[in-house]
């Protein structure tokens, strides 16, 4: 494999079978209807490095979210030959409980952070509710101490972080959420992370009710598509349990928690 070709992996952590399109879109047609969600970290890889992702979260996170975790994040990376005590980049999409818990499993670790982020979550906007619910302060804390450790590359905007591995600021969700453009034998493959929560969202343009700009929502489902070569087929979603339908599994024993993405997904749609 070449030096800027990866192989992308999708590992299930988490799920809330629960929820309903009221939980997924401002205007949904029917808010009754059954919507669940899943919740990912990914993995990046060739021969000469290894990116992690986003970090997920814990046991006690979920038991205060009502969440159900299935596997902790660092089990699931040494399940696929990952010891998450020896990953050295990490990128974290945006600061929510469920993107940037478990951080201390990645001791020697630099987490690839937009500066934007940081402010966000630390700044007058955690003042309001509404803003602050979908972070955690000791996940914001464990990563303020990363960043007096000088364990955090900060980015502003979009930025080429290895070779075939770009981040991508798309605002809206959160003020420096970014997504992950690699490249693979079958061409750039997007991960959207909560640039868009479900396929439905950036294919019909109906936004997610977590949101601090909706305009940038919408501009960057566009986006999205532009980044994968025009070929919305590439954009993976951050929450879809379509994805795992969509794309083979890794093993005949990983289905339905370990997927790859890098290949051709096997649906029709």
């Amino acid at each position: 494999m070449s030096d800027d070709v990866y192989e992308i992996l999708a590992l299930k952590y988490a799920e809330n079978p629960a929820r309903k399109r009221l939980d997924a879109f401002i205007a949904a047609d029917d808010h009754d209807a059954p919507y669940p969600i899943d919740y990912f970290i990914w993995v990046v890889r060739n021969a000469q490095r290894t990116l992690v992702i986003d970090t997920g979260f814990d046991a006690a996170e979920a038991a205060r979210r009502a969440r159900s975790v299935l596997r902790v994040p660092a089990q699931m990376l040494r399940d696929v030959g990952i010891d998450a005590a020896r990953v050295t980049d990490v990128v974290i999409t945006h600061l929510h409980y469920d993107h940037a818990g478990t951080l201390d499993a990645f001791p020697a670790a630099r987490f690839h952070l937009q500066a934007a982020e940081m402010v966000y979550a630390t700044g007058p906007c955690m003042c309001h509710g509404h803003l602050k619910a979908p972070f955690t302060a000791d996940h914001v804390c464990a990563m303020v101490r990363n960043v007096f450790a000088g364990r955090v590359a900060f980015h502003d905007g979009d930025a080429e972080i290895a070779p075939g591995i770009s981040l991508h600021k798309i605002g809206g969700h959160s003020r420096g959420l970014q997504s992950v453009r690699v490249m693979t034998a079958t061409g750039p493959v997007v991960l959207a992370s909560d640039a868009s929560h479900y396929y439905e969202n950036f294919e019909t343009g109906k936004v997610f009710p977590i949101t601090v700009d909706i305009a940038d929502v919408l501009d960057g489902y566009r986006k999205l598509v532009r980044l994968a070569g025009g070929a919305a087929r590439r954009v993976v979603p951050g929450h879809d349990p379509l994805v795992l339908s969509r794309y083979p599994a890794l093993t005949a024993e990983t289905r339905g928690i370990v997927h790859r993405l890098d290949v051709a997904r096997t649906d029709t749609a």
